[in-house]
């Protein structure tokens, strides 16, 4: 079951991450990206890393998207889409470059796959030593509240008067 589930996810990330890389209007390509992030997390879910899931969630999904879409929000004339750049022929190469070298990578590693899944709840496990008795609790709500004053400073110096 969880192999479908797998290469469903698989195609769709590849979708995604086509439709970031293709589309021209900004914002969709951001919300593709958004897709893309989720996607993964599904990815991690299936193979039984929970922690790597919620992280992804909370970090790329969280912080990352929406400070994407605040400065999308942000720049003027982004209604008028990415201009095709001069590097478009390098970055094609490049891009098949390091298409050819991840598949060589990927056939001549020889990977070793566990017959079974782990027994014990990895996110349980992380959060009771972070969080728990002499955790790092105060340490994160502090680094929280300095963050989200950086982001209100950073959009009031931004934002036109």
């Amino acid at each position: 079951m969880f192999d479908i589930v797998f290469w469903i996810l698989a195609i769709l990330i590849v979708a995604a991450a086509l439709a970031v890389v293709f589309l021209r209007d900004v914002f969709r390509a951001a919300l593709a990206l958004i897709l893309l992030f989720l996607l993964i997390a599904g990815i991690y879910v299936t193979l039984n890393a929970d922690f790597l899931a919620v992280v992804q969630i909370l970090v790329y999904v969280g912080a990352i998207s929406i400070l994407l879409l605040v400065g999308i929000m942000l720049t003027r004339d982004v209604h008028r889409g990415n201009p095709s750049g001069k590097f478009r022929i390098p970055a094609i190469i490049v891009g098949i470059l390091l298409i050819v070298v991840l598949a060589f990578t990927i056939i001549d590693t020889n990977w070793m796959i566990s017959s079974s899944p782990p027994l014990d709840n990895t996110a349980g496990a992380i959060g009771t030593t972070l969080f728990g008795e002499g955790g790092y609790l105060l340490p994160v709500e502090i680094t929280a509240i300095l963050m989200l004053t950086a982001v209100l400073g950073a959009i009031v110096l931004i934002r036109e008067k």
